[in-house]
């Protein structure tokens, strides 16, 4: 177990909880946890605006003591109790009271953005499948795991921008889907290590690629159609939810842009290396990453300056030209909390 993981555990844990003395201290403990892993946090995250940013830190200190509580225990047994007991812990806090910094500082941001309960409670949810399923038999399962261990951080991160509608969250849903399926077809090999298949076994036997082979790590023909066509539908999901960075404002589309584009670059670099993850772990370089943030900045600036451009041409013609906008009385406003 992580040393300042089981430190943590061992003070605010099932049965060791003492009593924040003060909201402040919960969101500095929030803020140093969520610094402690500054490689979850990309560039991009910090381009959102400052106020912002300690209700993100809160979000994602609730999902690294929940991905911690699952990952890091090394019992499944006991990884299952306390996932419990932090299911418990934010029923306490959608009921009013907290005692667990994490959910001192966590209640001001769902209490400030009426984030509902559901999709922290899937996270949890997935959370503990991972203790109980370590492959999975058809496309559908591994979809409804993603549904519930990679969308709901899309659809909270909706929330706290204050963009989420219906339909923001199917195209959120969609690119969070595809960017974990990239990082499972990235980690084929290190999955399988801690003997964990992500690949769906229905896939693996249309294309011949029987568990004898799996259990060989064999890169054969079968295997390197059975990663295209994994690779294919994967890049089918971020394409698919592309069209969410022009429903957003302001500087979340260069965030949610950078991560659709980063999970295309990683499936990028599997076809490169021939489909060959077995043999070699494919990465997005830096300099790859620099240039996918100067070009999701490039066009959230063309974005900005065509729009003025496009509300004369509405005022001038009455007719709204862009894709999937029209001029109404009742049509809403996108929120301002991104510009």
């Amino acid at each position: 177990m992580n040393l300042q993981f089981a430190t943590d555990l061992e003070r605010w844990g099932p049965g060791h909880a003492t009593a924040v003395a003060s909201e402040s201290q919960a969101e500095a403990y929030c803020r140093s946890l969520a610094r402690r892993h500054y490689e979850n946090f990309p560039l991009a995250s910090w381009m959102l605006p400052r106020h912002l940013h300690q209700h993100f830190f809160n979000v994602y200190a609730y999902c690294r003591w929940a991905d911690d509580l699952g990952d890091e225990i090394g019992d499944r047994e006991r990884s299952r109790e306390l996932l419990g007991w932090w299911r418990g812990e934010l029923a306490t806090c959608y009921g009013g009271s907290a005692t667990h910094p994490v959910f001192v500082a966590l209640r001001k941001t769902i209490e400030r953005f009426s984030i509902p309960r559901q999709p922290f409670e899937d996270l949890i949810s997935a959370f503990e499948q991972d203790q109980r399923v370590t492959q999975y038999e058809t496309f559908a399962q591994l979809r409804d795991y993603c549904r519930r261990s990679a969308d709901p951080v899309g659809q909270i991160v909706l929330y706290v921008c204050e963009c989420f509608t219906e339909e923001n969250a199917r195209l959120s849903d969609s690119i969070c889907t595809g960017l974990q399926l990239a990082n499972f077809w990235q980690d084929v090999a290190r999955d399988y290590d801690v003997g964990r298949v992500y690949l769906p076994r229905e896939s693996r036997l249309q294309f011949g690629y029987s568990d004898e082979d799996l259990q060989h790590r064999r890169t054969n023909e079968a295997f390197i159609e059975l990663m295209r066509f994994e690779v294919a539908r994967a890049r089918t999901y971020l394409s698919d939810g592309l069209p969410l960075v022009e429903a957003l404002p302001g500087r979340l589309q260069i965030d949610i842009e950078l991560f659709a584009r980063g999970g295309q670059s990683i499936l990028d670099q599997i076809e490169q290396i021939g489909y060959r993850v077995w043999q070699r772990r494919p990465v997005v370089a830096k300099r790859v990453f620099a240039r996918l943030f100067v070009t999701a900045l490039g066009r959230s600036l063309w974005r900005r300056i065509r729009r003025p451009r496009a509300i004369r041409k509405v005022h001038q013609t009455g007719h709204d030209e862009r894709p999937g906008l029209t001029e109404s009385a009742g049509s809403p406003r996108p929120s301002r909390t991104m510009e």
